[in-house]
């Protein structure tokens, strides 16, 4: 009886590439190397289409082919019947594929040969175990897979969000062993095109909270985009972050953005990198990101468990988004009027055209964020008013905030988090769903920059 095909998921992790035969109309044979042999579902598998060549012409004329593929644990090998049906060359299938042949030709030292032109897509036919010697399999371990009850619990446990967001990661460290990390959620601002911005890391020197990155951009933008897990067992220069980003920035002579940019954490050079998008009612609200100085670090068994975790990190995201928004009639009870704070002023400027606010002429934070920072400055200044609620800013046109899926309470803790970090004089603290105060340990100057 053949093993159904998810039996053979370690086959198609690329460690050892995978033989293709086919034959043409009049029965000439032909085999070649495919780079990627990709699992779909119980009864597909997808090929890399990457030349043309007469692999590429037999099947457009005859369908049929086989493949060879090695399990690279135990070198048994099995023999897979298919008919080929349909190329994709876009979409999510397509760009996980592409991501996963950059680290397969980077490490092959195929860089720059190696090019993705399309995802083939073959109905399996059969499944035929090969007769020769192979060794033991591993011996059994604990799976990722059996956390996945735990690690569910916990997260659905959280009635706080940002106890929530910094919990999702540090159970990845104590549970997987996974230590450097980062969540990034989805900012669809009405004023620019959508982007991810960081709200937690963990294993990095510097935090990189409210650094940003463009849908489509590298590993976790590509995984947003496409809402597809993107994995990566070897380094590739293509999807990596951070300094080249910026070298690049520099290099094109737009280096003034640098100074309005919070760098991206990360390793230098990430050998093993995996990316999961977050999604609530079928769309995308950000993506956990794990990533390793070790090669083949993630197995598709770490991509499985990430994918559900997934989805109960969303499921819990937009249960405490529905709380704090039913919390949003409750009314702000104002504190008497304190002593005006003493001591050395600290200086907010602010840029209204990306609402970016500088600290004592620091760049802190923009967009929303920064927006809602330049109005709790102006109204505490104004008349010390501290207390605040989210549905006031929630009806603040000033603000710009979208009209579906916000992310207003995840902008408060990212804002919370960076005054911290930057300016521990100015906090905002929570006192209630849906309420804050805002404090200040120091007198503010504020200036509105004019406009360029």
């Amino acid at each position: 009886m053949s093993p159904p095909l998810a039996a053979l998921r370690a086959c198609f992790e690329g460690e050892i590439p995978s033989l293709l035969a086919s034959c043409s109309l009049d029965g000439t044979p032909n085999v070649t190397y495919v780079s990627q042999v990709h699992f779909v579902d119980a009864n597909h598998v997808a090929l890399s289409f990457q030349f043309f060549n007469k692999t590429r012409e037999n099947v457009l004329e005859h369908p049929y082919a086989t493949a060879l593929v090695v399990d690279a644990h135990t070198g048994r090998c099995w023999r897979l019947r298919l008919r080929y049906l349909r190329t994709e060359e876009s979409g999510p299938l397509f760009e996980s594929m592409r991501a996963r042949l950059a680290g397969i030709a980077s490490h092959t030292g195929m860089a720059g040969v190696f090019r993705l032109r399309g995802a083939d897509i073959y109905r399996v036919l059969d499944i035929e175990p090969v007769p020769g010697p192979s060794a033991p399999p591993p011996e059994p371990g604990c799976s990722p897979l059996t956390l996945l009850r735990p690690l569910a619990s916990r997260i659905a446990a959280h009635t706080d969000l940002a106890a929530l967001l910094d919990d999702t990661l540090a159970a990845l460290e104590s549970e997987l062993g996974i230590t450097h990390s980062m969540l990034l959620l989805l900012d669809a601002g009405r004023q620019r095109p959508p982007r991810l911005f960081m709200v937690a890391s963990r294993g990095y020197d510097a935090s990189g909270l409210g650094s940003e990155i463009p849908l489509g951009n590298g590993v976790i933008g590509v995984a947003a985009a496409h809402r597809t897990p993107i994995r990566i067992s070897h380094f590739t220069a293509e999807y990596a972050y951070g300094r080249a980003i910026r070298e690049e920035i520099r290099a094109s002579g737009l280096a003034e953005q640098l100074e309005s940019e919070i760098p991206l954490p990360g390793l230098p050079a990430p050998r093993s990198q995996l990316a999961v998008p977050i999604v609530v009612a079928d769309q995308v609200v950000g993506v956990l990101y794990a990533e390793s100085a070790e090669d083949r670090r993630f197995s598709f068994e770490h991509e499985d468990l990430l994918v559900a975790l997934g989805a109960q990190l969303g499921a819990s995201i937009a249960l405490l988004r529905l709380a704090a928004e039913s919390h949003d009639n409750v009314a702000s009870e104002q504190a008497p009027a304190s002593a005006p704070p003493v001591g050395a002023p600290v200086r907010l400027r602010h840029y209204a055209v990306n609402d970016s606010v500088f600290i004592d002429d620091e760049y802190l934070i923009k967009g929303v964020a920064g927006a809602i920072l330049w109005k709790l400055a102006r109204e505490f200044s104004a008349g010390r008013r501290t207390e605040f609620t989210n549905r006031e800013l929630r009806l603040d046109p000033s603000l710009h905030l979208p009209d579906i899926s916000d992310n207003l309470e995840a902008r408060l803790i990212l804002l919370a988090r960076r005054l911290q970090e930057r300016c521990p004089r100015l906090r905002i603290v929570k006192t209630g769903r849906g309420r804050f105060r805002f404090e200040a340990d120091a007198p503010m100057q504020l200036e509105e920059a004019a406009p360029a």
